[in-house]
């Protein structure tokens, strides 16, 4: 049950950035209160992407049980619906150990999709650092990890999670989450920097008039995936639960929570989105740098990883049935202390979301993210940077903010696409 937060002013969440910015309405709440409201909205963030994620799963089931256009347009429908909650929960992964350390489970990337399926051509036939690069387990009932033979005729959450998911020690090798169910609906993005994402035949799945062979074995995977997402988000919302372990964790000492709060919005504005998701594929001009490759949806996790940072300042949330939860926020915190650095805080964040909402309308209207970062594609490219502006500039502000608060030193995230950017070419 999410706990209710009754003080303190409330702010319209930053989604449309047009919200017009006050001071606090009331005296400036306790360290506890901001701490204790930001674990609410944690534990219904991550309700919300179970409650998304079961509507998938449930759409895969329609999909598995009768095959066609229809039933594979809506599972990527519910896939594309169950990403903005969960996009919204990664401003609680830095600082946050307990997060951290399960997020690979269910969001990480990039994956060499070759080890879950068949892939075109082009793909290649192997790599130096991954030796299951082409395993295909859809296809292949015995696969070598390590150089020992393992048995995988049978595709099962649990062979995915304790043999597949990383095998070899490889992080490419992502056998669970979001993303492998991404891959396993939509098929490789074969476009490019041209228009189209991935085009995956809905008869991958019919049995009775199977393309690409082991549709049964292929509907085994995509609902081990999917029944393993909801486990794992489970267990997440659990953790945030008012007696969970990341909620004590928080909790437990109110300058490592205020901590905790800012690390994440640094570390994901700076480091990981800026850096790492954005940056990157900006220098590379590389199609494959793009968090949701397959679907073309990599517009939206970025707006709402941005939307997550700013709600994790202004305390709002909107949750996926409309209700918005509003309560003590660690800007009416800083702004007792520091009234012209709270507005500071407030106008950078609006100004990212600007950029980032240009971005996803862009996306809409005219090409997909990654057209935008195409090579010669001198207005995408700049309509991207504007975004990883606003998110480094809106980073130095958190640092004034954690001094502000006499935080002490706090590492955020760094990244070679930013700090370093001559060691992405080497």
């Amino acid at each position: 049950m999410i706990r209710k937060s009754v003080l303190g002013a409330s702010f319209a969440l930053l989604a449309t950035s047009a919200a017009i910015f006050a001071g606090p309405a009331f005296a400036a709440p306790s360290a506890k209160e901001v701490l204790t409201h930001y674990t609410d909205l944690a534990e219904a963030k991550f309700q919300d992407a179970l409650t998304t994620a079961k509507a998938l799963d449930a759409a895969i089931d329609a999909l598995i049980a009768k095959p066609s256009d229809e039933t594979l347009k809506a599972a990527r429908a519910a896939w594309i619906a169950a990403r903005p909650s969960y996009q919204q929960t990664e401003v609680y992964r830095f600082g946050n150990p307990i997060v951290d350390e399960w997020e690979g489970k269910v969001n990480a990337w990039p994956l060499d999709e070759g080890l879950i399926d068949y892939v075109d051509a082009g793909y290649g036939t192997e790599s130096d650092g991954n030796s299951l690069y082409v395993a295909n387990v859809i296809a292949n009932p015995k696969i070598k990890i390590n150089g020992e033979e393992v048995d995988a005729s049978k595709i099962t959450p649990e062979f995915l999670a304790n043999t597949l998911h990383e095998a070899g020690e490889v992080e490419a090798n992502v056998a669970t989450g979001y993303h492998a169910i991404e891959f396993l609906l939509w098929g490789q993005d074969l476009n490019g920097t041209g228009p189209g994402a991935g085009n995956r035949p809905y008869t991958d799945y019919d049995k009775a008039n199977c393309t690409n062979g082991n549709c049964d074995r292929r509907a085994d995977y995509l609902k081990s995936a999917s029944t393993l997402l909801v486990q794992d988000l489970q267990e997440m919302v659990d953790a945030w639960a008012p007696e969970g372990e990341a909620t004590k964790n928080v909790l437990s000492d109110e300058k490592k929570g205020l901590s905790i709060i800012l690390t994440g919005m640094g570390s994901l504005s700076y480091g990981e989105l800026a850096g790492e998701r954005m940056k990157l594929g900006v220098l590379l001009h590389d199609p494959e740098e793009e968090h949701d490759c397959f679907s073309d949806n990599t517009h939206n996790s970025h707006l709402n990883d941005a939307i997550g940072i700013a709600s994790a300042y202004l305390g709002d949330y909107t949750r996926v049935d409309g209700t918005k939860l509003t309560g003590p926020s660690l800007s009416e915190l800083v702004a007792a202390k520091d009234p012209a650095l709270d507005a500071e805080m407030k106008a950078k964040l609006t100004k990212t979301l600007d950029a980032m909402q240009a971005m996803a309308k862009r996306a809409e209207t005219v090409e997909a993210y990654d057209q935008m970062i195409g090579e010669g594609n001198a207005e995408g490219n700049a309509t991207v940077q504007a975004a990883i502006d606003g998110l480094i500039d809106q980073t130095q502000t958190i640092q004034r903010v954690i001094a502000s608060l006499d935080l002490g030193t706090i590492e955020l995230e760094g990244s070679d696409s930013l700090d370093n950017p001559g060691a992405v070419f080497q």
